[in-house]
């Protein structure tokens, strides 16, 4: 993928057809135009941020097919003149223009030299969903936030608490009685919120590291409820400022954790070498990826039955970033003090996520 320049960023490009896309990268090279070229299934962050998005006419209907949002910046492109074929496929897919190639090349670098916003920040979000319960989701996501802080991934890091259901991610990180806004004293108005303001309001954990936790139920409150409106704030927020925020959604589901899922570059998922755990993991993978394919495989250890790491990977169909062997010791730490900057396998597992999200292992 090339890389996003402040004045125009990167192309969105969805074409399948050699020829058509070779055409679309020579109009691209002649605008000065980089193009960020991708297949089928993209995530949805994607394709709603992307400045301007390229596709062919398969690629329109599987967007619609998806449920993608229509979305202003979007042209279909033809090879030769376009037909109804083209035209049917660009009232489903919303786009705007339509542009048979090698015809209409002026008018595509005209497109492409057109003034575009370039995404704010360069901030990253991922998320961690957990197979079945206890495969230690909440772990890894406090982890991954405590390295990225430790190692100054991004200005900050912002750890989001997506399961009302879990206890509060400012229990398992030892600063329950810090002070600072949880989910319930959040209060987002017009959908938005300020990076800088979100940041002082939290609890830190760690210096650069904000936690945004649910709050403590009681058998009168119930669990926290979120909003998925303020989620979406939260995770504008942190892009905007440059961050990490990594989202803990466990087994979590609902219109806030598909907020998160939506928006998520890539989406963690936690496993362990069992077959009940196999099984369930099968399931929330095709849920994951109805709404994000950037899915990839983190297996906790130990595994009673001999399954390996790279089985449970194959069985489901995702690359596996680490196999995380158990942490003597750590249920007490987490007991007696908190999540702590994580050492040994878990450091690796926490690493592994971050170098991803960076390209370093592509």
């Amino acid at each position: 993928m090339n890389s996003v320049t402040a004045e125009q960023p990167p192309a969105l490009t969805l074409v399948s057809g050699h020829r058509l896309r070779e055409e679309v990268r020579r109009i691209a090279a002649a605008a000065d135009r980089q193009l960020a070229e991708h297949s089928m299934p993209i995530g949805r962050y994607a394709w709603t941020e992307a400045a301007l998005v390229i596709l062919d006419t398969a690629a329109a209907h599987e967007c619609a097919a998806a449920g993608y949002p229509r979305r202003a910046g979007t042209v279909l492109v033809s090879e030769g003149e376009p037909g109804a074929d083209q035209w049917e496929a660009a009232i489903t897919g919303g786009a705007e223009l339509v542009l048979g190639l090698p015809a209409a090349a002026d008018r595509l670098i005209e497109v492409f030299a057109e003034p575009a916003s370039a995404a704010e920040g360069g901030g990253a979000v991922v998320a961690v969903v957990g197979a079945c319960g206890g495969a230690g989701a909440s772990t890894l996501a406090g982890a991954i936030a405590l390295t990225a802080s430790a190692i100054r991934f991004r200005p900050g890091t912002i750890l989001v608490d997506g399961d009302p259901f879990g206890g509060g991610l400012d229990l398992l990180l030892g600063i329950e009685s810090e002070e600072g806004l949880r989910w319930p004293d959040l209060v987002v108005e017009d959908g938005r919120v300020a990076a800088a303001t979100l940041r002082e309001a939290l609890p830190e954990a760690a210096p650069g590291l904000r936690v945004l936790a649910c709050g403590r139920a009681t058998p009168d409150t119930g669990p926290t409820e979120i909003g998925p409106g303020a989620v979406r704030a939260v995770l504008d927020a942190g892009r905007a400022a440059g961050d990490l925020v990594v989202c803990d959604i466990s087994r979590e589901r609902g219109p806030h954790a598909d907020q998160m899922l939506d928006g998520a570059d890539l989406v963690v998922l936690v496993a362990t070498p069992r077959l009940r755990s196999i099984a369930a993991a099968r399931a929330t993978v095709a849920h994951v990826r109805r709404r994000n394919p950037n899915q990839a495989l983190i297996v906790r250890e130990p595994a009673p039955g001999g399954l390996h790491g790279d089985e449970v990977a194959e069985a489901l169909g995702l690359p596996l970033l680490a196999a995380v062997r158990a942490h003597p010791g750590l249920s007490g730490q987490l007991e007696r003090a908190g999540l702590t900057t994580p050492r040994g396998p878990l450091r690796t597992a926490a690493e592994s996520v971050l170098s991803l999200l960076t390209g370093d292992d592509r």
